[in-house]
Parts: structure tokens; C-alpha cells; sequence
């Protein structure tokens, strides 16, 4: 797999924002991750505190999962839609596939907005 472009940070305040999600509990509440078949997605809107320079880049990774035995355990997840001020967490799965729940935990790491920054626009 060839490497995605390197980002450069030019002014050289970086900036770490992390978050945790919990994006669904199906189990408790009967919901499609859970009693569903086929393709099934979560999309959810992540907003930082801080907005950075430009997009960061963001980083997911699944600090929870808790899938049934019976079936294929069957995941992707992603970031899309990312921009200085937030980005969409998405998780989808397919099949027979079932999932109670799912907690992300999220790092996004760019430049940062300096006080000496001018909007000329």
C-alpha cells in the first residue's frame, strides 16, 4: 500500500486534540448494529474544541468492542470529511454481522491557530 502524502506543519505550533465516542449501544435498545442484516453504517460528527490552522490528521482506533461469538466479527472504520474544525466518525459492517456496542477513541494532530494570524479574506 503505497503511503498517503506527507503533511507538512510550517509554523511549527502543533496542536493534540483527543476524544472518545461511544457511537451506539444496539444491544440495550434493539438497534440495527445489533437485530440487522446486510449493510449497516454509524456516522457521526466530531467537532474539536479548538479549530485548527487546516485539516489535521486524525487517527481512530476501537477501545470497545463487544461483538456477538455466533457471527463474523466484520469492521471498517474511518474518517471522512475532515476540516480544520471537525470530522465524520464512521463505522460500518455487513452481513450477519452483530455488534452491541462500539466506544472510538480519536487523536487529531495538526497546526495549530496562532494569535498572530491574519484572516484576510
Amino acid at each position: 500500500m503505497k503511503a498517503k502524502v506527507m503533511k507538512r506543519i510550517v509554523n511549527g505550533q502543533v496542536g493534540i486534540q483527543q476524544g472518545t465516542r461511544i457511537l451506539f449501544s444496539d444491544f440495550a435498545t434493539g438497534g440495527p448494529m445489533w437485530t440487522g442484516q446486510g449493510d449497516r453504517a454509524i456516522r457521526e460528527r466530531v467537532t474539536f474544541a479548538d479549530g485548527f490552522r487546516e485539516a489535521p490528521a486524525v487517527m481512530l482506533g476501537i477501545s470497545l468492542w463487544d461483538m456477538d461469538h455466533r457471527t463474523n466479527m466484520r469492521a471498517d472504520l474511518g474518517s471522512e470529511n475532515v476540516t480544520k474544525d471537525g470530522f465524520d466518525l464512521v463505522f460500518h459492517t455487513w452481513g450477519d454481522t452483530r455488534i452491541a456496542r462500539i466506544r472510538v477513541d480519536w487523536t487529531a494532530i495538526g497546526a495549530m491557530k496562532d494569535d498572530d494570524d491574519w484572516d484576510v479574506a
